[in-house]
C-alpha cells in the first residue's frame, strides 16, 4: 500500500518510530522523499535519501528544502518520564523553535503543504464519558509538552497563513505498532512476561493510534485535494478500557492476562509514593478522540482494526525475543 504523491516529501525525525515506518512506505511506493535525522544509525547508513542535520535547531533549513513541496514534521520531544520533571525549555526548543525555524524556510522555498504530528494531550489529559474531544473543542493542554505543542501548532499556523502554505496538524493518541517505545512497550513487556498487573478494576476507555492507520492518515493529509488549516484527531476505530488492552495483547501474545483488582484510590497513591502520576494516570483515566472531521475532509478510515494492530505488534515482539 501507499500514495502517488507528485512531489517532494521532506520527513523530521525520521529516525523515530512513525518517521522510520513512513520513509520505508515511501520508498516502497516509490514517493520521493527527504528522511532529515539528526544521526544516522547503523540501519539507515546506507539507506537512499537519509540525511544527518545535527541539532534540528541549528539546522539550516533552506538547503534542506531545495525542491521540496511537501513536509511532514514529526521531529520533536515528547513528554518524559515523571522522574525527570516538567521543565518546559527542552520542550520549548525541540516542539516550538524548530517548528518556527523550519516553517520560515517552507515559506522561503515555496513549500505548498505541511502536516504536523501533535498531540491529543492539547485538548487535556482526560476526557468524560461518551464525550470524546472533537475537532474545534477547547484546549486545555496541562505539562510542559502538551504546552509545547500546542504553541507549535500556533506558531505553524500563523507562519503557513502568511505564507499560503496549508498547514495540516494531526493530533495523535498513544501510538503503538512494530518497534514501538515508551509507555506501551512496558506494557507489552509486562504482559509477555506474565507479571501481574493490577489493573482489573480499571474503568476507562483509551483511542489508540496504531501505526499502519497513522501512516495512511498521514498519507491522506499529503494527497486531499484541499484540507483547512484545522488541528484534526485520528485514532483507531475502536477504543478500549485498560483491562481490555492487557486481554488483547495476552491473547495476541499468547499468555495468561494476570489481571487482579486494587481499588483505585491505592494505584494514585502507590503512583505518588513512586514519583509515577503521570504513567498512572495515563493507565487509570480515559482520553478518547473522535476522528470524523478528518474522515469527512479526507476520506481517510483506519485500515487496521485495534485486534489487527495488537496482533502485528505482539508478532514482532514474539520475533524480537526469538532472535
Amino acid at each position: 500500500m501507499g500514495i502517488a504523491f507528485p512531489g517532494r516529501v521532506l520527513v523530521t525525525g525520521a529516525g523515530g518510530f512513525i518517521g522510520s515506518a513512513l520513509c520505508a512506505r515511501f520508498a516502497s511506493s516509490g514517493v520521493a522523499h527527504v528522511a532529515a535525522v539528526r544521526a544516522l544509525a547503523p540501519q539507515n547508513a546506507n539507506r537512499s535519501g537519509y540525511v544527518a542535520l545535527g541539532d534540528f535547531a541549528a539546522t539550516e533549513w533552506d538547503e534542506v528544502l531545495k525542491g521540496v513541496d511537501a513536509i511532514v514534521h514529526l521531529a520533536g520531544r515528547t513528554y518524559a518520564r515523571d522522574s525527570e520533571g516538567d521543565t518546559p525549555t527542552p520542550y520549548i526548543v525541540a516542539n516550538v523553535h524548530v517548528t518556527r525555524r523550519l516553517a520560515d524556510a517552507a515559506a522561503r522555498n515555496g513549500v505548498r503543504r505541511i502536516v504536523f504530528a501533535s498531540s491529543v494531550k492539547v485538548f487535556g489529559e482526560t476526557t468524560e464519558p461518551g464525550r470524546p474531544f472533537r475537532a474545534g473543542d477547547p484546549t486545555a493542554p496541562q505539562g510542559a509538552y502538551a504546552k509545547s505543542k500546542l504553541e507549535a501548532e500556533r506558531v505553524l499556523r500563523e507562519i503557513c497563513g502568511a505564507h499560503g502554505i496549508e498547514a495540516i496538524v494531526l493530533r495523535l493518541p498513544l501510538t503503538y505498532g512494530p518497534g514501538v517505545k515508551g509507555n506501551f512497550r512496558a506494557l507489552l513487556e509486562a504482559v509477555a512476561e506474565e507479571r501481574r498487573l493490577p489493573l482489573g478494576g480499571i474503568v476507562n476507555r483509551r483511542s489508540l493510534l496504531y501505526l499502519g492507520n497513522v501512516l495512511s492518515a498521514i498519507e491522506a493529509a499529503l494527497v486531499a485535494p484541499s484540507l483547512p488549516s484545522e488541528a484534526l484527531p485520528i485514532a483507531d476505530m475502536q477504543s478500549l478500557s485498560t483491562p481490555e488492552i492487557v486481554t488483547k495483547l495476552a491473547l495476541a501474545l499468547r499468555v495468561r492476562p494476570r489481571l487482579f483488582h486494587v481499588p483505585e484510590p491505592f494505584l494514585r497513591g502507590a503512583a505518588a509514593l513512586l514519583a509515577r502520576h503521570g504513567a498512572m494516570a495515563r493507565l487509570l483515566g480515559s482520553l478518547e478522540v473522535d476522528t470524523l472531521r478528518f474522515s469527512r475532509l479526507t476520506g481517510w478510515s483506519p485500515s487496521h482494526t485495534v485486534d489487527e494492530g495488537l496482533a502485528a505488534t505482539a508478532t514482532w515482539w514474539r520475533m524480537r525475543r526469538a532472535r
